[in-house]
């Protein structure tokens, strides 16, 4: 069994209505396509819970909500895999009280985090104790301010050495160098319609995948979601990352 946890949020995109976002939701999205059993441990301010967590409870994993004191917002759009985004909003920052028990029959954590302040080093060594971690590299690369969306190293390298796993954009990995010498034990760089790239145990491998047409906006945390899944339910790291191509490639294909 695997948990999720994460800041929600409000995404905005021209000539739209809000809509609901962040790892939790997409996420169950991925999940309600495995059909697993899961927990899901979603945060946004209380009076936007109905826009944002309802829709999460609606896809049917067991989830659980945090009030916060603020919701995360952002405002983005796509040309083709290239995304344009803006902070309007920062969300809660997870401190080790925040974080509800887990069951003990949870062995992997996909922690979701949408900017750099979500989960700090103490959180993160707290959620490892027994478990395997995931963890997105949003949460090391992505500057927690205001404003066009801005991009650096400048992470507390403390958080790394709780995380079992972790999942780099394109652009994430530009930012950090190479992914083989980060020191995890797992990472997987995902290239939007070209597939994934998978370094574990010494050894690199591509990951194909077949490009669609469609709007990619929350693949990398289905990709997340079921990349972890499957390495709870036992498949090596590039077995899992192809699963998790294919899941990401039906939502996508559903669109």
């Amino acid at each position: 069994m695997i948990a999720l946890l994460g800041n929600l949020s409000r995404d905005l995109r021209p000539g739209r209505p809000p809509q609901p976002g962040g790892g939790p939701y997409h996420g169950a999205r991925a999940l309600r396509r495995l059909g697993l059993p899961a927990r899901i441990i979603a945060r946004c301010a209380p009076e936007d819970r109905a826009a944002l967590f309802t829709p999460v409870v609606r896809l049917g994993t067991t989830a659980q909500f945090v009030p916060g004191k603020s919701t995360a917002s952002f405002e983005f759009s796509y040309d083709g895999d290239h995304r344009e985004m803006r902070v309007a909003a920062v969300g809660d920052v997870w401190q080790p009280h925040d974080v509800p028990p887990l069951p003990d029959a949870v062995h992997w954590v996909h922690v979701a985090p949408l900017l750099r302040s979500d989960f700090p080093a103490a959180t993160l060594a707290a959620l490892a104790r027994r478990r395997r971690t995931a963890f997105d590299g949003q949460g090391l690369v992505r500057a927690a301010r205001v404003g066009a969306l801005e991009l650096d190293a400048d992470y507390d390298p403390e958080v790394l050495r709780h995380v079992w796993a972790l999942k780099l954009s394109d652009e994430e990995a530009e930012v950090l160098g190479d992914p083989a010498a980060l020191p995890v034990r797992e990472v997987v760089v995902t290239h939007g319609s070209r597939g994934a790239t998978v370094y574990a145990h010494g050894q690199v491998e591509h990951v194909p995948a077949h490009p669609l047409a469609r709007d990619p906006t929350g693949a990398g945390d289905a990709f997340c979601v079921s990349y972890v899944a499957a390495r709870d339910a036992g498949f090596p790291p590039a077995s899992a990352a192809r699963r998790a191509v294919a899941v990401v490639s039906s939502l996508l294909a559903a669109r």
